[in-house]
């Protein structure tokens, strides 16, 4: 985990994607969402609800050297024959990742400041919603990471993790499952809307921790890895 991090931190383009990543919060937050003209102290429309959009570029765009570039550079083999066991060095190279994504949450705490500044907002619906942030950073990163280890190009890894993680968004969006209720039945939809991160993470927006929610990234997060084990040890297989 510390050779992951110290990879992350001193590489240009890990502050490159933190730089990005601030401003596009700060630009969504404040003229995208009207954060002025809604006239009240409170981050869950103006700041959270982007998050889902934001990581499809920013998450894939972490995770997709994780094992692409071990195998590009011919170093795969060198940390397969280590003195750890696979699960350690797929949750090494996870957690790592998932911290500089928690970072990079964390930096947007001047939001908070301003926002407090300016009304009294409930900080304890802040506080869930940055917790639903990076459970959904971590269920992005469980995905971009299972594809890293597909391909040792990144720009396949990076396109194909953003396009899972939009099909887990779309599946529980209202705008799309609301006109597919009057051509299924809502119960197939709500099924499908169960497996979408959308429906887990809006409820953490709104201030409420649920164990269900909790458990579904969980969930998610394993078993991503999981396949992420598979595809690696099959490589070593061969």
């Amino acid at each position: 985990m510390a050779r992951e991090l110290r990879g992350y931190f001193g590489s240009p383009l890990a502050y490159v994607l933190i730089v990005i990543f601030l401003l596009l919060n700060g630009f969504f937050t404040f003229f995208i969402s009207g954060f002025y003209e809604m006239e009240q102290a409170d981050l869950r429309d103006a700041f959270f609800r982007w998050h889902p959009w934001l990581f499809l570029v920013l998450v894939p765009a972490v995770a997709m050297r994780l094992w692409a570039e071990e195998r590009r550079q011919g170093t795969m083999e060198l940390i397969l024959t280590l003195p750890i066991t696979l699960g350690e060095a797929i949750l090494g190279k996870f957690l790592a990742a998932w911290f500089f994504i928690a970072v990079s949450m964390i930096l947007t705490f001047p939001l908070v400041l301003t926002t407090a500044y300016l009304g009294d907002p409930d900080l304890g619906a802040i506080f869930c919603g940055y917790v639903g942030s990076i459970l959904l950073g971590g269920a992005y990163l469980s995905v971009g990471s299972m594809t890293s280890a597909i391909t040792r190009n990144q720009v396949i890894s990076f396109v194909a993790a953003a396009m899972i993680c939009l099909f887990l968004v779309l599946a529980g969006y209202p705008p799309v499952t609301d006109p597919l209720a009057d051509w299924v039945p809502k119960w197939i939809v709500d099924i499908v809307a169960g497996f979408s991160v959308m429906t887990h993470y809006q409820s953490m927006q709104k201030g409420v921790i649920d164990f269900r929610d909790l458990l579904y990234y969980g969930s998610l997060m394993f078993f991503m890895l999981f396949a992420n084990g598979v595809i690696l040890q099959a490589r070593r297989s061969s």
